[in-house]
Protein backbone atom coordinates (compact mmCIF):
# COMPACT_ATOMS: atom_id res chain seq x y z
CA UNK A 1 0.00 0.00 0.00
CA UNK A 2 2.44 2.91 0.82
CA UNK A 3 4.44 1.48 -2.08
CA UNK A 4 1.09 2.30 -4.16
CA UNK A 5 1.01 5.51 -2.33
CA UNK A 6 4.66 6.66 -3.12
CA UNK A 7 4.01 5.92 -7.16
CA UNK A 8 0.84 8.08 -7.18
CA UNK A 9 2.43 10.82 -5.58
CA UNK A 10 5.35 10.34 -7.84
CA UNK A 11 3.66 10.43 -11.11
CA UNK A 12 0.59 13.09 -10.23
CA UNK A 13 4.00 15.30 -9.57
CA UNK A 14 6.02 14.24 -12.42
CA UNK A 15 2.68 15.43 -14.26
CA UNK A 16 1.18 18.67 -12.99
CA UNK A 17 4.38 20.30 -11.01
CA UNK A 18 6.03 22.94 -12.81
CA UNK A 19 9.47 23.82 -12.84
CA UNK A 20 10.55 25.94 -9.96
CA UNK A 21 10.20 29.57 -11.72
CA UNK A 22 6.90 28.47 -12.35
CA UNK A 23 6.29 27.36 -9.15
CA UNK A 24 6.90 31.13 -7.80
CA UNK A 25 5.27 32.72 -10.43
CA UNK A 26 1.96 30.31 -9.03
CA UNK A 27 2.61 31.93 -5.47
CA UNK A 28 3.12 35.63 -6.23
CA UNK A 29 -0.64 35.42 -7.99
CA UNK A 30 -1.79 33.57 -4.84
CA UNK A 31 -0.69 36.19 -2.48
CA UNK A 32 -1.54 38.90 -4.63
CA UNK A 33 -5.08 37.44 -5.13
CA UNK A 34 -5.28 36.89 -1.77
CA UNK A 35 -4.19 40.46 -0.20
CA UNK A 36 -6.95 41.69 -2.72
CA UNK A 37 -9.78 39.64 -1.71
CA UNK A 38 -8.95 39.28 2.21
CA UNK A 39 -6.96 42.21 2.78
CA UNK A 40 -8.82 44.75 0.13
CA UNK A 41 -5.58 46.04 -0.55
CA UNK A 42 -5.40 48.78 -3.30
CA UNK A 43 -4.01 47.19 -6.58
CA UNK A 44 -1.52 50.04 -6.64
CA UNK A 45 -0.39 49.56 -2.84
CA UNK A 46 0.15 46.04 -3.88
CA UNK A 47 2.36 46.59 -6.92
CA UNK A 48 3.99 49.14 -4.41
CA UNK A 49 4.89 46.30 -1.27
CA UNK A 50 6.41 43.88 -3.95
CA UNK A 51 8.44 46.22 -6.00
CA UNK A 52 9.74 47.37 -2.92
CA UNK A 53 10.42 44.36 -1.41
CA UNK A 54 11.10 42.66 -4.39
CA UNK A 55 15.67 42.82 -3.77
CA UNK A 56 15.25 42.57 0.24
CA UNK A 57 16.48 38.77 0.00
CA UNK A 58 20.28 40.11 -1.98
CA UNK A 59 22.48 39.58 0.16
CA UNK A 60 20.73 35.58 1.05
CA UNK A 61 20.01 34.73 -2.72
CA UNK A 62 24.21 35.88 -2.80
CA UNK A 63 24.68 33.47 0.02
CA UNK A 64 22.51 30.84 -0.92
CA UNK A 65 24.99 30.97 -4.30
CA UNK A 66 28.01 30.82 -2.71
CA UNK A 67 26.41 27.73 -0.34
CA UNK A 68 26.12 26.03 -4.27
CA UNK A 69 29.38 27.20 -5.40
CA UNK A 70 32.18 26.71 -2.24
CA UNK A 71 29.87 23.32 -1.47
CA UNK A 72 30.45 22.44 -5.01
CA UNK A 73 34.50 23.66 -4.84
CA UNK A 74 35.21 21.80 -1.90
CA UNK A 75 33.79 18.32 -3.39
CA UNK A 76 35.61 18.49 -6.18
CA UNK A 77 39.13 18.38 -4.22
CA UNK A 78 41.10 15.58 -4.25
CA UNK A 79 41.08 14.58 -0.68
CA UNK A 80 37.10 15.67 -0.04
CA UNK A 81 36.86 13.63 -3.48
CA UNK A 82 38.39 10.06 -2.00
CA UNK A 83 36.42 11.13 1.54
CA UNK A 84 33.27 10.72 -0.43
CA UNK A 85 34.28 7.63 -2.67
CA UNK A 86 35.26 5.79 0.31
CA UNK A 87 31.84 6.09 2.53
CA UNK A 88 30.12 5.91 -0.59
CA UNK A 89 31.74 2.85 -1.32
CA UNK A 90 30.46 0.85 1.70
CA UNK A 91 26.98 1.58 0.58
CA UNK A 92 26.13 -2.18 -0.71
CA UNK A 93 22.46 -2.12 -1.41
CA UNK A 94 19.71 0.52 -3.06
CA UNK A 95 17.99 0.61 0.76
CA UNK A 96 21.06 0.44 2.56
CA UNK A 97 22.53 3.51 0.55
CA UNK A 98 19.12 5.25 1.09
CA UNK A 99 19.45 4.56 4.51
CA UNK A 100 22.90 5.99 4.93
CA UNK A 101 22.10 8.85 2.93
CA UNK A 102 19.69 10.23 4.84
CA UNK A 103 21.40 9.59 8.38
CA UNK A 104 24.19 11.82 7.09
CA UNK A 105 22.41 14.63 5.59
CA UNK A 106 20.21 14.34 9.19
CA UNK A 107 23.35 14.83 11.15
CA UNK A 108 24.55 17.23 8.65
CA UNK A 109 21.60 19.56 9.04
CA UNK A 110 21.25 19.37 12.48
CA UNK A 111 25.00 20.47 12.76
CA UNK A 112 24.16 23.55 10.08
CA UNK A 113 21.80 23.98 7.09
CA UNK A 114 23.96 24.93 4.37
CA UNK A 115 26.45 22.23 5.22
CA UNK A 116 23.85 20.10 4.85
CA UNK A 117 22.02 20.73 2.04
CA UNK A 118 25.84 20.74 0.51
CA UNK A 119 27.11 17.66 1.78
CA UNK A 120 23.80 15.51 1.18
CA UNK A 121 23.95 16.50 -2.69
CA UNK A 122 27.66 15.72 -2.97
CA UNK A 123 26.98 12.09 -0.62
CA UNK A 124 24.15 11.31 -2.85
CA UNK A 125 25.54 12.25 -6.22
CA UNK A 126 28.71 10.04 -5.31
CA UNK A 127 26.88 7.15 -3.45
CA UNK A 128 24.27 7.20 -7.35
CA UNK A 129 28.05 5.90 -8.50
CA UNK A 130 28.53 2.69 -6.09
CA UNK A 131 25.01 1.56 -6.31
CA UNK A 132 22.03 0.91 -8.50
CA UNK A 133 19.60 2.90 -7.28
CA UNK A 134 16.49 5.39 -7.47
CA UNK A 135 18.50 8.51 -8.11
CA UNK A 136 15.46 10.97 -7.63
CA UNK A 137 14.75 9.27 -4.26
CA UNK A 138 18.24 9.26 -2.84
CA UNK A 139 18.40 12.77 -3.91
CA UNK A 140 15.01 12.85 -2.14
CA UNK A 141 16.80 11.86 1.19
CA UNK A 142 19.44 14.23 0.52
CA UNK A 143 16.80 16.50 1.11
CA UNK A 144 15.08 14.90 3.82
CA UNK A 145 17.53 15.57 6.19
CA UNK A 146 16.59 19.26 6.10
CA UNK A 147 13.56 18.49 8.13
CA UNK A 148 15.29 19.32 11.26
CA UNK A 149 17.86 22.03 10.61
CA UNK A 150 15.63 24.69 12.58
CA UNK A 151 15.40 22.18 15.64
CA UNK A 152 19.05 21.85 15.75
CA UNK A 153 22.42 23.85 16.40
CA UNK A 154 21.72 26.61 13.47
CA UNK A 155 18.04 27.24 14.15
CA UNK A 156 17.54 30.92 13.46
CA UNK A 157 14.55 31.30 15.73
CA UNK A 158 15.92 29.39 19.01
CA UNK A 159 19.10 31.32 18.12
CA UNK A 160 17.47 34.95 17.31
CA UNK A 161 15.19 34.80 20.83
CA UNK A 162 18.29 33.33 22.71
CA UNK A 163 20.79 36.34 21.65
CA UNK A 164 20.83 39.98 23.60
CA UNK A 165 18.63 42.71 22.14
CA UNK A 166 16.16 40.84 19.79
CA UNK A 167 13.60 42.93 18.66
CA UNK A 168 10.79 41.12 21.06
CA UNK A 169 13.22 41.09 23.80
CA UNK A 170 11.09 43.86 26.11
CA UNK A 171 7.92 41.92 25.52
CA UNK A 172 9.03 38.39 25.79
CA UNK A 173 12.65 38.15 27.42
CA UNK A 174 15.48 35.77 26.60
CA UNK A 175 14.85 32.30 26.06
CA UNK A 176 17.82 30.16 26.04
CA UNK A 177 18.37 27.27 24.18
CA UNK A 178 18.12 24.74 27.12
CA UNK A 179 14.63 25.73 26.61
CA UNK A 180 14.25 25.40 22.87
CA UNK A 181 17.28 23.35 21.19
CA UNK A 182 17.85 21.26 23.88
CA UNK A 183 14.44 21.26 25.67
CA UNK A 184 13.53 17.54 26.07
CA UNK A 185 10.15 17.94 23.36
CA UNK A 186 12.52 19.26 20.81
CA UNK A 187 14.64 16.44 21.12
CA UNK A 188 12.29 13.78 21.04
CA UNK A 189 11.20 15.10 17.81
CA UNK A 190 14.47 15.25 16.42
CA UNK A 191 15.06 11.87 17.54
CA UNK A 192 11.83 10.36 16.17
CA UNK A 193 12.48 12.10 12.33
CA UNK A 194 15.96 10.48 12.82
CA UNK A 195 14.20 6.96 13.12
CA UNK A 196 11.37 7.66 11.26
CA UNK A 197 13.04 9.28 8.09
CA UNK A 198 15.20 6.76 7.35
CA UNK A 199 12.71 4.05 7.72
CA UNK A 200 9.91 6.31 5.33
CA UNK A 201 12.54 6.69 2.87
CA UNK A 202 13.97 3.11 2.72
CA UNK A 203 9.93 2.25 2.26
CA UNK A 204 9.84 4.73 -0.34
CA UNK A 205 12.41 2.58 -2.78
CA UNK A 206 11.04 1.63 -6.09
CA UNK A 207 11.48 -1.84 -7.68
CA UNK A 208 14.11 -2.52 -10.32
CA UNK A 209 11.55 -2.02 -12.74
CA UNK A 210 10.38 1.39 -11.69
CA UNK A 211 13.73 2.55 -10.43
CA UNK A 212 15.64 6.11 -12.51
CA UNK A 213 19.07 5.63 -12.65
CA UNK A 214 21.37 7.89 -12.82
CA UNK A 215 24.94 7.91 -12.76
CA UNK A 216 26.73 11.45 -12.40
CA UNK A 217 29.73 12.30 -15.10
CA UNK A 218 33.32 11.88 -13.91
CA UNK A 219 35.49 14.70 -12.77
CA UNK A 220 36.86 16.76 -14.93
CA UNK A 221 40.51 16.01 -15.20
CA UNK A 222 42.61 19.07 -13.82
CA UNK A 223 43.97 21.53 -16.42
CA UNK A 224 47.34 20.76 -17.25
CA UNK A 225 50.51 23.31 -17.36
CA UNK A 226 51.61 23.68 -21.31
CA UNK A 227 55.45 23.97 -21.86
CA UNK A 228 55.53 26.98 -23.38
CA UNK A 229 53.18 28.47 -20.93
CA UNK A 230 53.62 31.81 -20.76
CA UNK A 231 54.86 33.72 -16.80
CA UNK A 232 50.77 34.66 -16.53
CA UNK A 233 49.97 31.26 -17.21
CA UNK A 234 52.67 29.64 -14.22
CA UNK A 235 51.07 32.12 -12.02
CA UNK A 236 48.05 30.95 -12.81
CA UNK A 237 49.19 26.95 -11.93
CA UNK A 238 51.40 28.07 -8.92
CA UNK A 239 50.65 26.92 -5.23
CA UNK A 240 52.63 29.30 -3.35
CA UNK A 241 49.92 31.64 -3.74
CA UNK A 242 46.85 29.85 -2.91
CA UNK A 243 48.66 28.03 -0.03
CA UNK A 244 49.50 31.74 1.49
CA UNK A 245 46.14 33.15 1.27
CA UNK A 246 44.29 29.63 2.07
CA UNK A 247 46.65 29.52 5.46
CA UNK A 248 45.72 32.77 6.45
CA UNK A 249 41.98 32.37 5.74
CA UNK A 250 42.25 29.34 8.00
CA UNK A 251 44.02 30.75 10.49
CA UNK A 252 41.02 33.19 10.88
CA UNK A 253 38.38 30.24 11.04
CA UNK A 254 40.75 28.71 14.06
CA UNK A 255 40.70 32.33 15.71
CA UNK A 256 36.96 32.74 15.25
CA UNK A 257 35.94 29.75 17.40
CA UNK A 258 38.81 30.07 19.77
CA UNK A 259 37.37 33.25 20.41
CA UNK A 260 33.65 32.00 21.22
CA UNK A 261 32.58 32.66 17.74
CA UNK A 262 29.61 30.33 16.09
CA UNK A 263 28.57 28.15 12.82
CA UNK A 264 26.53 30.81 10.60
CA UNK A 265 25.58 30.52 6.96
CA UNK A 266 28.81 33.09 6.14
CA UNK A 267 31.33 30.81 8.19
CA UNK A 268 30.17 27.77 6.80
CA UNK A 269 30.75 29.36 2.88
CA UNK A 270 34.05 30.77 4.13
CA UNK A 271 35.46 27.76 5.43
CA UNK A 272 34.30 25.97 2.10
CA UNK A 273 35.85 28.39 -0.31
CA UNK A 274 39.15 28.52 2.15
CA UNK A 275 39.86 25.01 2.51
CA UNK A 276 38.48 24.67 -1.16
CA UNK A 277 41.49 27.17 -2.02
CA UNK A 278 44.36 24.99 -0.60
CA UNK A 279 42.96 21.46 -1.27
CA UNK A 280 43.01 22.75 -5.33
CA UNK A 281 46.37 23.78 -4.28
CA UNK A 282 46.74 25.79 -7.57
CA UNK A 283 44.28 28.62 -8.95
CA UNK A 284 43.78 27.03 -12.53
CA UNK A 285 42.40 24.24 -10.55
CA UNK A 286 39.92 26.05 -8.20
CA UNK A 287 38.76 28.39 -11.39
CA UNK A 288 37.77 25.40 -13.24
CA UNK A 289 35.49 24.30 -10.93
CA UNK A 290 33.88 27.33 -10.21
CA UNK A 291 32.96 27.13 -14.46
CA UNK A 292 31.57 24.26 -13.38
CA UNK A 293 29.65 25.07 -10.04
CA UNK A 294 28.31 28.32 -11.42
CA UNK A 295 26.25 26.78 -13.95
CA UNK A 296 23.56 25.80 -11.36
CA UNK A 297 23.14 29.17 -9.55
CA UNK A 298 20.74 30.59 -12.59
CA UNK A 299 17.77 29.07 -10.55
CA UNK A 300 19.18 30.70 -7.44
CA UNK A 301 19.37 34.30 -8.80
CA UNK A 302 16.69 34.32 -10.52
CA UNK A 303 14.01 32.83 -8.24
CA UNK A 304 14.93 34.44 -4.87
CA UNK A 305 13.93 38.24 -5.92
CA UNK A 306 10.20 37.02 -6.47
CA UNK A 307 10.24 34.96 -3.03
CA UNK A 308 11.22 38.30 -1.39
CA UNK A 309 8.50 40.06 -3.14
CA UNK A 310 5.67 37.61 -1.91
CA UNK A 311 7.13 38.32 1.42
CA UNK A 312 6.50 41.31 1.07
CA UNK A 313 3.49 41.63 -0.20
CA UNK A 314 2.14 39.10 3.06
CA UNK A 315 3.52 41.50 5.44
CA UNK A 316 2.48 45.15 3.74
CA UNK A 317 -0.83 44.26 3.01
CA UNK A 318 -1.33 42.50 6.63
CA UNK A 319 -2.10 38.97 4.94
CA UNK A 320 0.54 36.85 7.05
CA UNK A 321 -0.70 38.90 10.24
CA UNK A 322 -4.81 37.93 9.50
CA UNK A 323 -3.48 34.15 8.91
CA UNK A 324 -1.78 33.86 12.10
CA UNK A 325 -5.26 35.22 14.13
CA UNK A 326 -7.22 33.31 12.42
CA UNK A 327 -5.45 30.05 14.07
CA UNK A 328 -4.68 31.87 17.16
CA UNK A 329 -8.45 32.63 17.41
CA UNK A 330 -9.59 29.06 18.29
CA UNK A 331 -6.51 28.28 20.29
CA UNK A 332 -6.00 27.07 24.20
CA UNK A 333 -3.32 27.27 25.76
CA UNK A 334 -2.39 23.30 25.20
CA UNK A 335 -3.61 23.52 21.67
CA UNK A 336 -1.85 27.01 20.99
CA UNK A 337 1.78 24.90 19.84
CA UNK A 338 -0.31 22.80 17.27
CA UNK A 339 -1.97 25.51 15.56
CA UNK A 340 1.05 27.79 15.13
CA UNK A 341 3.11 24.92 14.17
CA UNK A 342 0.50 24.65 11.27
CA UNK A 343 -0.11 28.13 10.77
CA UNK A 344 4.18 28.58 10.48
CA UNK A 345 3.66 25.26 7.86
CA UNK A 346 1.35 27.22 5.65
CA UNK A 347 3.17 30.92 6.08
CA UNK A 348 6.25 29.25 5.37
CA UNK A 349 4.95 28.53 1.70
CA UNK A 350 5.08 32.18 1.05
CA UNK A 351 7.76 33.61 3.26
CA UNK A 352 10.42 30.77 3.19
CA UNK A 353 12.98 32.48 5.50
CA UNK A 354 13.11 31.33 9.20
CA UNK A 355 14.01 34.56 10.37
CA UNK A 356 11.80 36.30 8.14
CA UNK A 357 9.08 34.21 9.09
CA UNK A 358 9.69 35.03 13.02
CA UNK A 359 9.34 38.73 12.13
CA UNK A 360 6.19 38.15 10.65
CA UNK A 361 4.63 35.41 13.47
CA UNK A 362 5.98 36.57 16.56
CA UNK A 363 3.94 39.97 17.07
CA UNK A 364 0.64 37.73 16.44
CA UNK A 365 2.09 34.12 18.82
CA UNK A 366 4.05 35.70 21.39
CA UNK A 367 1.20 37.89 22.92
CA UNK A 368 -1.29 35.13 22.37
CA UNK A 369 1.13 32.73 24.59
CA UNK A 370 1.10 35.35 27.41
CA UNK A 371 -2.50 35.96 27.21
CA UNK A 372 -3.30 32.09 27.40
CA UNK A 373 -0.37 31.19 29.59
CA UNK A 374 1.07 29.03 27.43
CA UNK A 375 4.72 27.74 27.03
CA UNK A 376 6.55 30.41 25.31
CA UNK A 377 9.43 28.79 24.66
CA UNK A 378 7.47 25.36 22.56
CA UNK A 379 5.07 27.73 20.91
CA UNK A 380 8.43 29.44 19.30
CA UNK A 381 9.53 25.99 18.32
CA UNK A 382 6.06 25.70 16.93
CA UNK A 383 7.53 28.34 14.38
CA UNK A 384 10.66 26.89 13.92
CA UNK A 385 9.19 23.25 13.29
CA UNK A 386 6.33 24.34 10.63
CA UNK A 387 9.35 26.47 9.10
CA UNK A 388 11.20 23.25 8.80
CA UNK A 389 8.41 21.11 7.99
CA UNK A 390 6.34 22.64 4.61
CA UNK A 391 9.85 22.52 3.21
CA UNK A 392 9.32 19.21 1.73
CA UNK A 393 6.72 21.41 -0.29
CA UNK A 394 8.52 24.49 -0.42
CA UNK A 395 11.32 24.39 -3.03
CA UNK A 396 12.74 27.28 -1.92
CA UNK A 397 15.85 25.90 -0.07
CA UNK A 398 16.24 22.58 -2.30
CA UNK A 399 17.22 24.97 -4.96
CA UNK A 400 20.91 24.81 -4.51
CA UNK A 401 20.85 20.66 -3.65
CA UNK A 402 19.13 20.30 -6.80
CA UNK A 403 21.76 22.02 -9.04
CA UNK A 404 24.12 20.49 -7.33
CA UNK A 405 22.44 16.55 -8.18
CA UNK A 406 21.88 17.91 -11.18
CA UNK A 407 17.84 17.56 -10.72
CA UNK A 408 14.26 19.51 -11.27
CA UNK A 409 12.20 19.85 -8.43
CA UNK A 410 9.34 17.51 -9.74
CA UNK A 411 12.27 14.61 -9.79
CA UNK A 412 11.82 14.58 -6.10
CA UNK A 413 8.89 16.36 -4.90
CA UNK A 414 6.69 13.30 -4.89
CA UNK A 415 8.68 11.61 -2.02
CA UNK A 416 8.54 14.62 -0.50
CA UNK A 417 4.66 14.71 -0.24
CA UNK A 418 5.18 11.48 1.49
CA UNK A 419 7.49 12.75 3.53
CA UNK A 420 5.93 15.78 4.62
CA UNK A 421 2.80 14.07 5.79
CA UNK A 422 4.79 11.39 8.31
CA UNK A 423 6.52 14.20 9.71
CA UNK A 424 3.80 16.95 10.02
CA UNK A 425 2.05 13.85 12.38
CA UNK A 426 5.30 13.08 14.46
CA UNK A 427 5.97 16.90 14.93
CA UNK A 428 2.53 17.85 15.43
CA UNK A 429 2.24 15.41 17.80
CA UNK A 430 4.94 15.51 19.84
CA UNK A 431 3.98 19.66 20.50
CA UNK A 432 0.36 19.13 21.20
CA UNK A 433 1.17 15.57 23.66
CA UNK A 434 4.42 15.59 24.98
Amino acid sequence: MFQRATRLSVRLVERYLPDAYVFVLIFTAIAAVAALAIERTAPLALVRHWGNGFWELLGFSMQMLLVLVTGFILARTPPVARMLTALASRCRTPRNAIVVVTLVALVANWINWGFGLVIGALFAREVARHVRVDYRLLVASAYSGFLVWHGGLSGSIPLTIATEGHFLQETMGLIPTSETIFAPFNLMIVALLAIAVPLINRAMTPSDHDAVLFSPPDDPAPPALAHDATPAVRLEHGWLLSLAIGAAGLVYLVDHFATGGGLNLNIVNYGFLMLGIVLHRTPARLLAALQEAIKGGAGIVVQFPFYAGIMAILVGSGLATTLSEWFVSFASASTLPLWTFLSAGLINMFVPSGGGQWAVQAPVMVPAAQALDADLARVAMAVAWGDAWTSMLQPFFALPLLAIAGLKIKDIMGYCLMLLFASGVIIGAVLLLA
